[in-house]
């Protein structure tokens, strides 16, 4: 990807630049995304539908505690991709080896968090007992491999913000395939269960990690890392903890509401939240899909108020909400067609329980994995803001219009309506409220973007 210094560039060419960008970003993120659901299907298929209960209730567990960490790696992007658009290398060296400091320290925080909070938070979401121990099991070795993984996130940020996305998906084609080698042999062979695909994943993030700092060192370009100039820059850190922190925040407390929805999915038994695991993992990869062109939003938009050039965000938002938005409708109809194939990728047909967690799975996939595409809009939206350099905004409207929206459903209408249809309603009425209210405050910053004077400098968030 060029940075984005021409006058005047044409909306076809920016819709190629802005898909030249996002699908090597797409792939990266589906293939990050096969290391839980290569361990959903290979645990659901060898080991049964109580082992793939007990991965599933860890999925917003593991969300909860990362994401605050991992929310960081989107002001690693945002300052990056601001200080490349303006040409200013001495930034982009600072904040480069300042990023890498903090990936140390947070990694190793939210390891150690995940390590003591695991079975406090499974037993807040009401697991069973009979799938508790299994859980807090895979949750333990899961976390030890979390420091490897919030590594590579940034070390992958600060390459997608200077254009390189084919590094990073190379690197999730090498260590997915280690993942999933990993677990077949550490279950099918040595039947280990849960704590094999635990082991796989582990081992797999840290292969990543190793590999994209390795990149990092050899890259010729002023974002090459040098381990001897480590270094925590108050100002850049300051920054990077602003951008990221809010978004940060959002998806923590973005979990905080589905946990809350999964120990209602848990009340209807073993079955449901076998279901609801194997139709999750569906929808993650339409989600991670989408996700990209929240990150080209935010790369692109950055850039372009880098390099002084305001009136290119909003044709980099069309461009973004158009190519996800199509994106979405595409696998979201996908989803719904071949639910049933897809479903029994992480179902054993012989379990006892087949049918009904098929049953609880297609709930899931009609009640949300439909409606996807939705959550795409909110995603994209909430992209631009945060690449104009707004922080608080999208993150107080997200967690009004959306994680509160979704709590109160679940005392009120999921209290009149106890099923699992009117549950998981929540979610796309949630998301379309929340995107209707960030284009509000993106209609009214369009004059105030428009009117900017041209600056290379990078402001203070």
């Amino acid at each position: 990807m060029k940075q984005l210094r021409e006058d005047s560039i044409s909306f076809p060419t920016l819709l190629r630049d802005v898909n030249c960008f996002a699908v090597p970003l797409m792939l990266t993120g589906v293939l990050q995304l096969l290391y839980n659901a290569a361990d959903t299907a290979v645990v659901g298929k060898f080991a049964g539908s109580v082992c793939l209960a007990a991965v599933g209730n860890t999925t917003h567990i593991i969300h909860l505690l990362i994401t605050m960490f991992n929310g960081v790696a989107v002001g690693v992007n945002y300052l990056v991709a601001r200080y490349y658009g303006a040409g200013e290398e001495e930034g982009l060296h600072q904040s480069v080896h300042c990023a890498a400091v903090l990936s140390l320290i947070l990694g190793l925080c939210a390891g150690a968090l995940g390590l003591v909070l695991c079975e406090p938070l499974l037993r807040l979401v009401q697991v069973p007992d009979n799938v508790l121990p299994l859980s807090v099991l895979y949750l333990r070795i899961y976390f030890l491999g979390i420091p490897a993984l919030i590594v590579y996130n940034f070390g992958a940020a600060i390459l997608r913000s200077v254009g390189d996305t084919r590094y990073p998906l190379l690197f999730m084609v090498l260590s997915g395939a280690l993942n999933v080698g990993l677990n077949l042999l550490l279950v099918v062979v040595f039947h280990l269960d849960v704590a094999g695909v635990a082991i796989a994943t582990s081992v797999s993030q840290l292969f990543s990690a190793v590999l994209v700092t390795l990149r990092l060192c050899t890259i010729q370009n002023p974002c090459r890392l040098h381990l001897r100039q480590l270094r925590l820059y108050p100002d850049k850190a300051l920054t990077m903890l602003r951008v990221g922190l809010s978004a940060g925040i959002q998806g923590m407390v973005f979990s905080i509401a589905n946990v809350t929805i999964q120990a209602q999915i848990n009340s209807f038994g073993d079955a449901a939240m076998a279901g609801s695991t194997a139709a999750a993992n569906i929808e993650n990869f339409i989600h991670t899909a989408q996700n990209a062109y929240y990150q080209a939003a935010i790369t692109f938009t950055s850039q372009a108020l880098g390099g002084g050039k305001p009136r290119r965000v909003f044709p980099i938002f069309w461009a973004c909400i158009g190519s996800g938005t199509a994106l979405g409708l595409a696998l979201c109809a996908c989803a719904q067609i071949f639910q049933v194939p897809l479903l029994t990728i992480f179902i054993k047909k012989d379990d006892p329980a087949f049918l009904a967690v098929l049953a609880a799975g297609s709930i899931r996939v009609m009640g949300i994995g439909r409606f996807q595409w939705v959550g795409g809009l909110m995603e994209t939206a909430c992209g631009s803001i945060r690449g104009l350099g707004k922080t608080v905004n999208p993150t107080v409207t997200t967690l009004l219009g959306s994680c509160a929206l979704r709590m109160v459903w679940v005392y009120t209408v999921f209290a009149l309506s106890p099923t699992l249809q009117t549950l998981y309603l929540s979610y796309p009425v949630s998301w379309l409220l929340t995107f209707a209210v960030h284009i509000f405050f993106l209609l009214l910053w369009r004059r105030e973007a428009y009117s900017a004077e041209p600056s290379k400098e990078v402001p203070s968030v």
